[in-house]
Order: structure tokens, then sequence, then C-alpha cells
């Protein structure tokens, strides 16, 4: 199982005071040290925290994939293709909310998906898209072309108890449905330690991004360790 690293709150921490420090390439650098598989950030509209400069100093200095989430508008399909970008995540995007809060609404933004998916396609670039755990984003997926999804853990993350085990066995039913279309199943969102051990019990996930969690732990026990501590949990 492969862990993602999100940087974007590094860089939301440097923007607070609009200067160099701390460095998201620099936690790149050490995430892909510690035994991150991939890094993740996310351009957003708004550029709260990762920017363009960033996009490209980053693929300068790591030898890992790199994940650029972005929404679905004609400025960012361009921005990866431009950049030359390897693997690509689609997501939802509101100016006002503080964290991403749902999956992509796949329905609002079909039309738009099915034209400009196919430029990310002939520039051979991975699509996945971030999406809510359920049979019709599946199915909406496969219509795209799009055979990798990442499912939002959210509810889970924010959920405990009878609750919790509910939404978990929901999950591992979507997740058996989707690799019966030969979809690769990714995760991610409101994730930490104990979460993700719930999380990776269903056995076909093949990717867990964390960004959060990661950077607000590593504040304690620093980050090359709490990266080691999550990799050692899903290997």
């Amino acid at each position: 199982m492969r862990l993602g690293v999100n940087i974007d709150h590094v860089a939301t921490i440097r923007n607070a005071r609009g200067g160099f420090h701390p460095d998201p390439i620099r936690a790149a650098m050490i995430a892909e040290a510690a035994g991150a598989d991939l890094i993740v950030a996310h351009l957003r509209e708004d550029r709260r925290h990762i920017n363009e400069k960033d996009i490209s100093n980053i693929i300068r200095n790591i030898n890992i994939p790199l994940q650029l989430e972005i929404a679905p508008t004609n400025y960012m399909i361009k921005f990866a293709i431009k950049s030359k970008i390897k693997k690509v995540c689609i997501v939802p995007e509101k100016r006002e909310e503080l964290t991403t809060e749902g999956g992509l609404n796949i329905s609002y933004n079909f039309n738009f998906l099915k034209e400009n998916l196919l430029n990310l396609f002939r520039n051979d670039i991975e699509v996945s898209l971030f999406l809510d755990p359920n049979v019709e984003n599946i199915n909406l997926s496969l219509e795209l072309g799009v055979n990798a999804i990442e499912f939002h853990t959210g509810e889970i993350a924010n959920a405990s108890g009878s609750e919790e085990m509910t939404l978990i066995k929901k999950f591992e039913a979507v997740v058996e449905y989707a690799i019966s279309k030969n979809i690769s199943i990714r995760a991610g969102h409101g994730l930490n330690y104990e979460k993700t051990k719930k999380i990776i019990n269903c056995k076909n996930i093949e990717e867990i991004n964390i960004g959060h969690f990661i950077i607000g732990e590593s504040i304690f026990y620093g980050l090359s360790d709490v990266i080691k501590k999550m990799k050692k949990i899903i290997d």
C-alpha cells in the first residue's frame, strides 16, 4: 500500500507570515527520505497554500511522483498539462470552505469532465477523481473512462461507535464493487493513526493520502518520524 503525503499545510503555515519558511519543497524532500511513496499538493484557485512556483520546484527536487490536486477548471487542466504532471486528482473546491468538505459532484461536472479529461489522457496523465464512496459515483467514473478513484473518508474520520462501524462496512462494500469493475482505489481525508488502521483492513485499497494529521503531528514528533510511523502502519 502506498502512502501519499500532502504538504499543503506546510505552505499554509508559510503563507501565514508571507515569507519563505517553512518551505514545502524541503518538506517534500524530507517526506521522500522518510519513505513516502508520493507527494500530494492541492493547487487551489485562491492559492491559499500551494502556488505554481511550489509545484515546479517540487517536481525538480523529488524523485517520487507528485500528485496534483486540482479543481475542474480550464486553467487547472492546462496548467497540469503544461507542467508535465504525471498524476492528477480532480477535487471539489469552494472558496469559503476550511477544508474539502466532501467528494466531487461528478453529475454536476460530468460534461466538463467528459470533454477535458481526454486532454489529460492524451498527455499520458494518470487521472483519479476524489469522490464520496458510493456505487453511483463508480458507475459515472466508468462512463468517463476513469480507472482510479480516491474515496473521501471524512465521514468515517468524524464518526465513532456503531456509526463508525456502519460506515466502514458500507465503505468496504463500495470498495469491493469498485474492484470488481477494475478501478484502482485510494482513500484519504481526516485520517489519523487509528482511523488509518481501520481503513486499511479493507485489503483492496492501494493508496492512502494524508496531510493535515501528518503535518500537525510533526509539530510534536518531527515530520520524518511521523511519516515513518504512518508508513509502518500501512505496510
